[in-house]
This record gives structure tokens, C-alpha cells and sequence, in this order.
């Protein structure tokens, strides 16, 4: 998470290279939130907003705050509200305010029908954050957070060796995956199986807490697993930049700056060709995809649902 806060850290490329949250998704969320009789739609909280993607879906409620640690991010929010939501004008209706999740006062007690976390809550305390979430809800209020786990090729299985050797690897000089922040990307990778049920922490205060899987046939051990919803087709060019939004890339650039010096291409560059490498095997074909042939990736998915009581 340090690296969103670093001066390098290019916010508003960050916000056009990620995936985009499928309305599926968010309907789910609010038909789980409008199943509970005095279920309210008056106020909601995004906790980790980042760059406001997941923010401006709320619509449904009439005030939704969006909540950052970083200065940076919450700046970038603004600006992406403006831009997506252009001849709209709901500046009345959506606020930014920069604050940790484990301190939410800019909302008092009992005032918040829903809260979200969308690829953030693998770095909240939850000892701190499960306690502030009961306050700040009221009865029958819904928190909602999901967070996405390591891409795949979705018509290339074959390609996800390849990218677990380097999202994964071990190895410092040729892989990424020394230079993840942790615990938050193995709670990530794991599906976020380590939040702690609020109702074992806090008896009483919590009604319900589900775990939902939008994971496909990628994890077959996870229980009832829905199809992967998060889906984008990219160009090859695109899918590079993705790539170059990772946090552990910029981290080990830091090290090994002189990789981006490289005739062959950094690290990034030389994974990305290692892809398209393995899809012309796949398709039988001589020739490599070019940079504007499309591509279609997948991210598998795990959502959390609690219920204030």
C-alpha cells in the first residue's frame, strides 16, 4: 500500500489500466442489502476508495462518502468523478474525505446503511476496523468488500504457469513476487480467507457474514464457487500497461533500475512476450499476436457480506 503514497506513483494511469467492477456485481451487493426489512438507502461509505471507481456505483444512496489514507488517491478521485460522470452534477451527493478505515470520523454513530471495500480490505486491521464498521452501521446496514486475486487468460490455461512463476516467483532478479507488500497480497491471493468473522469478534453486534466465490473452475477447492464475473478484453499494448500498474514492478525497479535499460526489454516486457509466446503455441500459429490483437483476461473474485444486527 506504501507505494500508492510514493511520488513515482502515476494515479491516474493506475485508474485507466485496472479492471472494471461488472454491474453484476454491484447488484448483488444491493439486493443482499435490500433483503433486510429496514434495510435504508440514505447513506454509504466507500473505505479505501482509491481512485473512486467502486464510489460513483453507489448512486442508489443519496450520500455516499468516499474514504482514502492516501492524499494522492483522494486527489485523483475527484478529478475521475468528473470525468465519468461528465454533465452530471453530483457534487451534493458524493464527498471525498482522506482518512485510515480504522477511523471513520467523518461519520457519526449509527448513521451508515452501506460500506464497501473494493480491493482494499486485504490491508485494514480488522481488530480496529471490525469494531469502527459496528459503530458507524445501523441496524440492518451492510458491509460489503471484495477483492480480486491474480489475472488469468481466459481462453489460455496453459498461460498460468507462466504467470504464477512470475507474479509468484522466488527467484529476485527474475520474478515479482519477493517484492508484494505482505501479509495484504497473500490475503488476496487467498481469497480473502483471513478476514476474521465479525460475529466471533464482536457477539451480538452482527447478524450474518457470508463468503462468496466468483472464482470459476480456478480454485476448485473453495466451496460453491460461482462463474468469474470479472472479465476485460484488452489489446496486447493494454495488457502491458496493466502490467506496469503493479506495485512489486515499481519496487524492483527501485533495486534494479537498470533492467529498464535492457535491449530486450524489462522484466515486465519480457513476461508479456513470454504470454503471447505460449497463446501462438496454444493456437498453433508461427507468429506472435500483435501489440493491437485483443486478448481476453479474468480475474477470479471473493466477496464478503455482513449484516449489522
Amino acid at each position: 500500500m506504501a507505494t500508492f503514497g510514493k511520488a513515482t506513483f502515476n494515479a491516474a494511469k493506475y485508474a485507466s489500466s485496472r479492471p472494471t467492477y461488472p454491474r453484476q456485481l454491484y447488484d448483488f451487493v444491493f439486493q443482499f442489502h435490500g433483503r433486510a426489512k429496514g434495510a435504508r438507502w440514505d447513506t454509504a461509505v466507500d473505505v479505501g476508495c482509491g481512485t473512486g471507481q467502486a464510489t460513483v456505483e453507489l448512486t442508489p444512496f443519496r450520500r455516499i462518502i468516499g474514504v482514502d489514507p492516501s492524499a494522492r488517491m483522494i486527489e485523483q478521485a475527484r478529478e475521475s468523478v468528473k470525468t465519468r460522470l461528465a454533465g452530471l452534477d453530483l457534487s451534493a451527493q458524493i464527498e471525498f474525505v482522506q482518512s485510515p478505515a480504522e477511523d471513520l470520523a467523518c461519520v457519526q454513530d449509527g448513521s451508515v446503511d452501506l460500506i464497501v471495500a473494493a480491493q482494499a480490505c486485504h490491508w485494514f486491521q480488522w481488530d480496529k476496523f471490525w469494531p469502527e464498521v459496528a459503530r458507524v452501521l445501523r441496524k440492518d446496514g451492510t458491509f460489503a468488500a471484495w477483492g480480486y486475486s491474480e489475472f488469468r487468460l481466459s481462453r489460455f490455461p496453459s498461460a498460468t504457469p507462466i504467470i504464477n512463476n512470475y507474479a509468484q516467483g522466488q527467484d529476485p532478479t527474475n520474478s515479482l513476487g519477493t517484492y508484494w507488500e505482505r501479509p495484504g497480497r497473500t490475503i488476496l491471493d487467498e481469497h480473502l480467507v483471513a478476514v476474521p468473522d465479525p460475529r466471533d469478534m464482536l457477539p451480538g453486534k452482527f447478524s450474518e457474514f457470508e463468503r462468496v466465490y466468483f472464482t470459476g473452475s480456478h480454485y476448485p477447492d473453495l466451496p460453491n464457487a460461482r462463474p468469474v464475473i470479472l472479465r476485460k478484453r484488452l489489446t496486447w499494448e493494454e495488457l502491458l500497461g496493466y502490467f506496469r500498474t503493479w506495485s512489486p514492478l515499481h519496487t524492483f525497479h527501485e533495486k534494479y533500475p537498470e533492467d529498464l535499460q535492457r535491449a530486450d526489454g524489462d522484466i515486465a516486457v519480457r513476461f508479456w512476450r513470454k504470454l503471447k509466446e505460449e497463446v501462438a503455441r496454444a493456437e498453433g500459429k508461427e507468429a506472435v499476436p500483435k501489440d493491437e490483437d485483443t486478448v481476453d483476461i479474468e480475474w477470479p473474485l471473493a466477496l464478503l457480506l455482513a449484516r449489522r444486527a
